[in-house]
């Protein structure tokens, strides 16, 4: 890359010829590269060559990023319809269906491989395990396909591998992230663990000694801590509450003293070493997030400073890149955004208007095209342009007052609090049914006084979520009730499901005065803020249950049949097995908890997550197998409610402290010092009369190669970004890139692709002190 870099030097200082422009472009096609991956976070190590570097392209547009997806989904969407299947369909067809998978998958990584140098491909984990993956999931096909053939049954082993795939591609490096903080954090929780089930262990043993030769018996009639095994379970199981207090009830019959016991274990397992898991899973989870995005951070810095290295030009004593290769790159790397909102961010880079951009200002440009700017145009209501003179009247200038007024809002707020109490009486009361009307009106109303008040493109601007919610609702809510009140009157048909809508709707409603609030503002914030990452751990999750339910169905599936309400087969009541008979599993008709095809195991899953009663779903399957089906449950808990839940809790709180404490960054005052410099920035009072639109940043609104200081007359202006829009991701790495000085370029790429983050910054003391 430097060699490349010193060759762009001398190129630069020749003459202009054909060769040189072909190589200009070359240089802007490989720093747009270097740019692109520095905006996205991406760490791909690829060819430098201008054919290597279009492949990369094209291997990042989101078409083909979309596409892996779709196969991704296609090949996990697989067992749904293979044996134990939830609609079966012929192997012939699934099999045909996963080899086209698999050949997506091979040209994928073929296409990955032609972009990537070839020792670096060879080395990197992910890559030999999707061919791993591949080779595994053909051999096991053509396995089971010849012993389907001699009606030879057999496992289907290779499905186990189908989320590999899901992890293991390129573009899925948030969930690699998430498993990478499960994999670093393993080493500190499995020693708490080690204690945990020392403790575990030991007091079952005191309980064994304590109640195994009094004689005693279950609810169910079964011997009372006899089998220390079984001990062992029912005291794990204590430590989720899933059996209490039944657990104790034998021993408490006999004396309340031996409650002390059982108190005594809950307090030490369920709230002190259940908090310490937390303690444990937090602190490590903060520290091994803190160093992946200290990675990324200096990551970016590194592939800012080669793009710059390929662009620069000497100016003076310094090295610089002109304006127009400035402009020119900006308009590869973001073709979308418009021409001002361009000019808007030369004028930050280049702020005293030298011409060209240096190499602080440039290294910032990545950061520069994550704000989100918004290009408003300030445009009259159409009523002032129709009518001028009726909506420029007294008359309208006080109605328009009026709605702008906070007392409009809390009228509707009381408006509100009186519907919830009208939709908690007796909808059957003529009285009550009269007043939904009413209600319905008063919204009708307030929509209506809002649009006349407030320019309807403002008002129903892509940003303005909560208008869009309360005018669909209203809209909803009236089609749905007129839709009721008319199939009221038709006595052959039952409106009872367009009933159930239009409560719904109505409970709905309700949420508006979420809005009105603003510490209930900030918590929704923060929830839609979490929501892009909370699909990260839906991933996570994702793939643990569907290893657990393809594993669950292989070891259970047939074992346990559910049977209707009215159906007379002998072996009914006990879910087709007699081994159920008198069970807790049986007499709780669980039978519809079993792993006879994928949708029914993950219910399953969804329940043990949840712990409530999952010792009688173990117990129901230890019963129709062994003993030892216990430590698959066991595991499943430990991974996912122990694991997995804790991580997620960790993140959910350093989000809410993120959003709580993190004031804008240094890149986004910058643009807003200088929108308002130019005297073209928005301020609230502006936003609230109603002469706002948004610009939709698109070139169609460009205004040409005007200078940006008279964009104003023509009524165009700028603003951040609602801090709604900012993601959480966003937000921690920005809080963990300030401990990072501004001038620290960190490590080469080589080392930080090689090297582990505790190896990359063990000169920083602020890392040292976390570690």
């Amino acid at each position: 890359l430097n060699g490349i870099s010193q060759d762009s030097d001398l190129l630069k200082l020749m003459p202009f010829s054909p060769s040189s422009s072909t190589q200009t472009q070359q240089d802007l096609l490989l720093a747009a590269a270097y740019v692109y991956d520095a905006q996205y976070n991406r760490n791909i190590p690829f060819e430098t060559s201008p054919q290597a570097v279009r492949l990369y392209n094209l291997y990042n547009h989101w078409a083909m990023q979309a596409t892996t997806y779709f196969f991704i989904f296609v090949d996990l969407s697989l067992a749904v319809f293979e044996d134990p299947a939830v609609y079966p369909l012929p192997f012939l067809a699934t099999s045909l269906a996963e080899v086209l998978c698999l050949l997506v998958f091979f040209g994928r990584l073929v296409h990955f491989a032609k972009v990537t140098p070839r020792n670096v491909f060879w080395k990197d984990t992910k890559n030999i395990c999707i061919v791993i993956a591949i080779l595994g999931t053909l051999i096991d096909l053509i396995i089971y396909g010849a012993l389907k053939i001699s009606n030879i049954n057999s496992v289907r082993w290779s499905r186990v591998l189908r989320p590999v795939f899901l992890i293991n591609f390129a573009e899925s490096h948030q969930i690699r992230k998430v498993f990478r903080s499960i994999r670093n954090t393993l080493p500190e929780i499995t020693y708490v663990f080690l204690l945990f089930m020392f403790s575990v262990l030991m007091f079952s043993l005191m309980a064994l000694k304590l109640f195994g030769d009094r004689n005693l018996q279950t609810v169910e009639g079964s011997p009372y801590f006899t089998n220390y095994l079984e001990i062992v379970f029912d005291m794990y199981v204590l430590v989720t509450t899933a059996n209490s207090p039944d657990i104790m009830i034998p021993a408490y019959d006999i004396s309340w003293l031996y409650s002390l016991f059982f108190i005594t274990y809950v307090v030490i397992h369920t709230y002190l070493f259940m908090s310490v898991f937390l303690a444990v899973v937090y602190n490590n989870y903060k520290k091994h997030l803190k160093n992946e995005i200290c990675k990324l951070a200096y990551m970016k810095r590194r592939k800012m400073v080669e793009a710059f290295n390929i662009l620069k030009v000497k100016e003076g004593p310094e090295f610089v890149v002109k304006e127009a290769q400035w402009k020119e790159l900006v308009k590869r790397v973001a073709p979308d955004i418009s021409t001002s909102h361009r000019e808007l961010l030369l004028r930050v880079s280049d702020d005293e208007q030298k011409g060209y951009v240096d190499k602080k200002s440039f290294v910032r440009l990545a950061d520069l095209l994550n704000i989100q700017v918004i290009a408003m145009k300030i445009q009259a209501h159409p009523l002032e342009n129709w009518m001028p003179r009726v909506y420029n009247s007294a008359a309208s200038q006080c109605l328009r007052s009026m709605v702008k007024h906070r007392g409009f809002v809390w009228t509707y707020d009381v408006i509100i609090l009186i519907n919830a109490i009208f939709i908690a009486l007796d909808e059957r009361n003529p009285l009550i049914s009269y007043a939904e009307w009413v209600f319905l009106s008063l919204y009708i109303l307030e929509i209506l006084l809002k649009v006349y008040t407030y320019e309807p493109r403002a008002f129903f601007a892509k940003t303005q979520f909560w208008n869009w919610f309360d005018t669909s609702i209203i809209i909803a809510a009236l089609v749905a009730t007129v839709l009721n009140t008319l199939l009221k009157s038709t006595s052959q048909y039952n409106s009872q499901q367009v009933l159930d809508i239009v409560f719904i709707l109505r409970v709905l409603r309700l949420l508006r005065i979420v809005d009105s609030i603003k510490r209930f503002r900030v918590i929704m914030t923060t929830l839609i803020n979490v929501v892009p990452t909370m699909l990260t751990f839906g991933e996570l999750v994702l793939v643990v249950y569907y290893m657990f339910a393809i594993i669950g169905m292989e070891l259970f599936q047939g074992k346990i049949q559910f049977f209707n309400m009215n159906s007379t087969a002998p072996l009914a009541l006990v879910c087709g097995n007699p081994a159920l008979k008198d069970s807790q599993f049986a007499q709780g008709k669980y039978c519809v908890n079993n792993f006879n095809d994928l949708l029914s195991s993950f219910i399953v899953l969804t329940e043990l997550t949840v712990v409530n009663q999952w010792h009688t779903l173990a117990n129901g399957f230890v019963l129709v197998t062994h003993q030892a089906a216990k430590l698959y449950f066991m595991a499943f808990h430990i991974v996912v409610v122990i694991m997995i839940v804790n991580i997620f809790t960790a993140f959910i709180l350093e989000a809410f402290y993120v959003e709580y404490s993190l004031e804008k960054s240094d890149v986004e005052s910058a643009i807003e010092r200088k929108i308002q410099e130019l005297g073209v920035g928005i301020q609230e009072e502006e936003l609230c009369d109603g002469k706002l639109i948004d610009n939709m940043e698109t070139n169609e609104h460009d205004l040409g190669g005007e200078e940006i200081s008279k964009k104003k007359s023509k009524g165009l202006m700028f603003k951040i970004a609602s801090k709604k829009y900012r993601t959480v991701d966003a937000q921690l790495q920005r809080m963990f890139e300030a401990e990072i000085p501004p001038d620290d370029e960190g490590p080469s790429l080589d080392e930080i692709l090689n090297l582990s983050p505790a190896d990359v910054y063990p000169k920083n003391p602020t890392f040292d002190s976390v570690a």
